[in-house]
């Protein structure tokens, strides 16, 4: 087995909008979008698509929101054995997107907060290369987050983290118990900025010194690789933008496909921008994926 997430599961409802509002201001709705969501789960999905073998550890509420999350990572192959169905609500992401493809983004985590670390199935979790990680809000409960910490400790094979801005916000001192028991680290530009104060290529240096690789995500301007064996600038792929939701999730399904594929990182680097292309070319963390083609992978 290849991969597995542990992080949120949300229905996200993207509204298409004339510009996204202030305080006081209104604008209207073009177009409104459902579909499933969840950072970690999009990368999962992404690794599914192409063709991996992938589970996922997480919570949904006993409702439809919950049976539509659930069916939909089944569709992809994703094993959801710890998938916990519980009382309470469905997270769900209200996601709003302007003309330029810009975002704004409201989350109700719901009972996404509440995953226990005895309702980890480790035999399940242990079956896989990999575990993938993103963040919780943190809201309702720590549970999920606690629950994170204690595993990472525990797993025997390699640990990708991607903070997301959430985790970032935290402080690196709340996070860096995940962090030290990371192998690929997997943060935007923005997000190393929050954790260090330093530029991402100052802020990839200070955490080789827990980690093995750190992926900076940068937008149109690609991705920053760094690791022990050197550096690597690599640059995105030119295309329009509709809508940016899901596109850092893209990325790392892309990068580390061909990094369980035995690949070098710069061709990791551009499975990553390529998949991220894709991704924003489309409305939703999820669409780009009916349009992959593994013969136009730039392998």
């Amino acid at each position: 087995m290849d991969a597995v997430g542990f992080g949120a599961l949300n229905l996200d409802k993207v509204f298409l909008v004339s510009e996204i509002p202030k305080a006081e201001e209104e604008s209207y709705v073009i177009d409104l979008q459902f579909s499933a969501g969840g950072s970690s789960a999009n990368t999962i999905v992404g690794l599914a698509k192409l063709g991996l073998k992938t589970g996922f550890i997480g919570k949904v509420g006993k409702d439809k929101e919950g049976e539509f999350l659930i069916r939909d990572l089944k569709s992809y192959g994703v094993d959801t054995g710890n998938v916990i169905v519980s009382e309470g609500r469905t997270g769900c992401a209200m996601v709003f997107v302007d003309r330029d493809g810009r975002r704004a983004i409201l989350i109700d985590p719901a009972v996404n907060d509440t995953v226990g670390f005895d309702e980890i199935d480790l035999e399940f979790v242990n079956q896989f290369k990999l575990l993938h990680l993103s963040s919780f809000v943190c809201k309702v409960s720590w549970k999920s987050f606690e629950a994170q910490k204690r595993l990472v400790e525990i797993f025997n094979g390699i640990v990708s983290f991607d903070p997301g801005s959430v985790y970032a916000k935290f402080g690196l001192e709340k996070i860096k118990p995940i962090i030290k028991h990371t192998n690929i680290f997997m943060p935007n530009e923005i997000e190393v900025k929050l954790l260090t104060g330093l530029n991402y290529k100052e802020g990839a240096e200070f955490f080789l010194k827990w980690c093995d690789i750190v992926v900076v995500k940068r937008g149109e301007e690609g991705c920053y690789i760094a690791s022990n064996e050197g550096c690597y600038e690599v640059p995105a792929h030119k295309v329009r933008v509709v809508d940016t939701t899901g596109a850092g999730d893209a990325f790392n399904a892309g990068f580390l496909y061909g990094l369980l594929r035995g690949k070098n990182l710069e061709e990791c680097a551009k499975l990553g921008n390529y998949l991220a292309s894709l991704c924003i070319q489309h409305v939703g963390a999820r669409t780009y994926l009916k349009h992959i083609d593994k013969r136009y992978l730039p392998l």
